[in-house]
């Protein structure tokens, strides 16, 4: 099955039906994700992402900015900041 375009006025008339409060949230999400809202991202996205990124579905870093990196079965440890 070969995925369709993306709409912007697709788009743009799904997100004014939930600005106005005419539909719920999550039929506001189907309707963004018929209308094509994640391809139009990534193709909004993709020349602004620097050259040797990572780009979506990488894993995010092991360590907290300023933090150790955990070694090969050490556990990663968090303490929250008060």
């Amino acid at each position: 099955m070969q995925i369709p375009d993306p709409e912007p006025a697709k788009l743009l008339a799904a997100w004014m039906e939930w600005e106005r409060g005419d539909v719920t949230p999550g039929r506001a999400m189907a309707n963004l994700k018929t209308g094509g809202l994640r391809e139009l991202l990534e193709g909004l996205a993709a020349p602004l992402a620097p050259s040797g990124s990572a780009g979506p579905g990488a894993a995010p870093p092991q360590s907290a900015p300023g933090g150790p990196t955990p070694g090969k079965g050490q556990p990663q440890s968090w303490a929250p900041v008060v």
